[in-house]
């Protein structure tokens, strides 16, 4: 008998580990040195993985969505992490920075156009590069979107997802002083940045738990399970994007834009269950755009690693190697 999605890990409906033909330090100024590396065919379909966060960081497990016959696979991270350099820095650290990083890599690679993998903030930066260079972007695979509004901080930040996870929520916030409560993200900014090492790593896996708490719905994660150098990079990067919005010049931004993006084709994934990243962001870019696949995975959360998740991105970028031609490879 077949498992089911749900009955079956996630890794099971992954392609093999693969190791990269190309891995290099990319010079983007500013003092940044941002990680790049390939992956799969060196003459394949070119898809480049934008990671989540921001200061998510790319893994190993992200090469694995793609056929490496098919796909010339692209991994990078962000400014300020994983192995990008310096690390946790904000400065010259904004979406604009980003977006032009990812020019930068698809000129190195003399790629006239790339599709784009990307899954929670790294769907809002994949969006927001689309609306910037619609004419570079073949297709995108999307999952858990997050639209960077107001809306949906103040769920996460301001008590909306902690009225499901009480207990988590009581960790997050009452490490803050009652008084500070009333705007959290402007009260973990004071401690992730207080030129206090120690303190910094408190608060900073004190962020990353409450968000890793929600991420599935299979498990809860425990508060300060992070590696302090990835919970440090995460939380300030997080919280430096979120205190200034996104720096995009309107609360709607990316939805204003979407006539733009319309004639590009999209898949988007998004967990039914998801308590980062609510479905209405998702159904929301889904609404009057035709050539959007909006498929809704049920009992699933927000995590790349949920095996739900999993299987239909796995089949999403198997559906855009089948439509290599239509999307002018």
């Amino acid at each position: 008998m077949d498992k089911t999605a749900g009955q079956k890990r996630a890794v099971e409906f992954l392609y093999p580990p693969i190791e990269p033909f190309d891995q290099r330090m990319l010079d983007v100024g500013d003092t940044h040195r941002i990680y790049v590396e390939q992956c799969g065919n060196p003459n394949g379909i070119p898809v480049v993985v934008v990671h989540g966060g921001p200061g998510g960081g790319c893994s190993p497990a992200m090469r694995r969505y793609f056929d490496p016959l098919t796909y010339r696979i692209i991994l990078f991270d962000q400014r300020g992490c994983g192995r990008s350099r310096p690390h946790a820095s904000v400065e010259a650290n904004t979406t604009w920075h980003l977006v032009a990083d990812m020019e930068r890599i698809r000129t190195l690679f003399n790629l006239p156009r790339w599709l784009i993998f990307g899954g929670s903030w790294g769907a809002t930066l994949s969006l927001i590069y689309a609306i910037q260079h619609p004419d570079r972007v073949a297709g995108l695979v999307l999952r858990g979107v997050f639209l960077m509004t107001r809306a949906e901080l103040a769920w996460f930040y301001g008590g909306g997802a902690g009225a499901f996870w009480p207990d988590q929520w009581a960790r997050f916030s009452e490490a803050i002083p009652a008084d500070e409560r009333y705007d959290l993200i402007t009260a973990y900014k004071k401690r992730l940045f207080s030129a206090n090492f120690a303190e910094e790593a408190r608060f900073a896996r004190l962020w990353a738990g409450w968000e890793n708490a929600l991420a599935t719905i299979d498990h809860e994660a425990s508060f300060g399970d992070s590696p302090i150098e990835y919970a440090r990079a995460f939380a300030r990067l997080e919280n430096h994007y979120f205190s200034h919005f996104g720096f995009l010049e309107a609360d709607d931004w990316i939805l204003s834009q979407k006539s733009v993006i319309a004639p590009i084709p999209a898949v988007i994934v998004q967990g039914r269950y998801d308590m980062i990243c609510p479905p209405v962001s998702a159904w929301k870019l889904a609404q009057g755009w035709a050539r959007a696949d909006l498929r809704m995975i049920p009992a699933a959360g927000h995590a790349l690693s949920e095996p739900g998740i999993s299987a239909e991105l796995v089949r999403a970028t198997d559906g855009m190697r089948g439509q290599a031609r239509e999307l002018g490879f």
